[in-house]
């Protein structure tokens, strides 16, 4: 496998505090562990490897907030943070989150990024980690909208599309966003508790290579688009 993959949320301005975000990490962190035995241990980030492995990140809410206390951490009257695994180059997993932020300009988001070939990119690029991934990310941070899906395909997506308008292999759709309409086989509709609802498109892995993929991403986008579910995150 050389594509790679990610999970990503994201949503428009929305104020919180250090101790609400710190608690929406903790979430976050912990709901992933279980997924991915290299996903148990998280470190912050420093100027060398060695120091940041001394930087081990305690999955707890007092952890988050104390880093979000210090300006290293704040951005744009939010937080932001940037975690790793603490696995060699090539094979580490790491998280990039922005929260709390206002602005009308920077949005909110969080992202996983897992490696792009070894043994775990292998047992973490399928429709079942993938969709908890999404999951554990849409509980802990109660995004607008939310995808999984290829580098190669996000990338030929966003030329003309961006957050929010295009189709992935797994999707996130809050509540606030609309309903879900009535989907073609094999995509599959999850609930996620009483905050919005997972498409997934393909139960195999989704790769923009694979015509009857895309073909049926572009049949779905024109279902969801007609539905009122996509559009720009303001």
């Amino acid at each position: 496998m050389t594509d790679g993959y990610y999970a990503g949320v994201y949503w428009p301005a929305r104020k919180e505090s250090a101790e609400a975000c710190a608690r929406r990490a903790e979430s976050l962190f912990q709901g992933l562990a279980p997924l991915e035995p290299t996903w148990a241990n998280w470190y912050g980030t420093d100027k060398s490897r060695e120091e940041a492995l001394e930087r081990r990140l305690a999955p707890h809410a007092s952890t988050f907030e104390q880093l979000f206390a210090s300006r290293k951490h704040q951005l744009l009257g939010g937080f932001s943070l940037t975690a790793w695994n603490g696995e060699p180059q090539g094979s580490a997993t790491g998280i990039l989150l922005r929260c709390g932020l206002s602005s009308t300009s920077v949005g909110n988001s969080c992202t996983l990024n897992p490696p792009r070939q070894g043994p775990v990119a292998q047992r973490v690029t399928t429709a079942e980690v993938m969709t908890r991934a999404l999951r554990t990310m849409a509980l802990a941070w109660e995004p607008a909208w939310g995808v999984a899906t290829s580098d190669t395909h996000r990338a030929e997506v966003l030329k003309a599309s961006e957050p929010g308008t295009f189709v992935g292999w797994v999707m996130y759709f809050s509540r606030s966003q609309g309903t879900i309409p009535a989907l073609p086989a094999p995509v599959r509709v999850e609930s996620v508790e009483d905050k919005g609802s997972l498409v997934i498109l393909t139960p195999e892995r989704f790769t923009a290579t694979n015509a009857e993929h895309v073909s049926l991403a572009a049949s779905v986008r024109e279902l969801l688009d007609r539905a009122g579910l996509l559009g720009p995150l303001r």
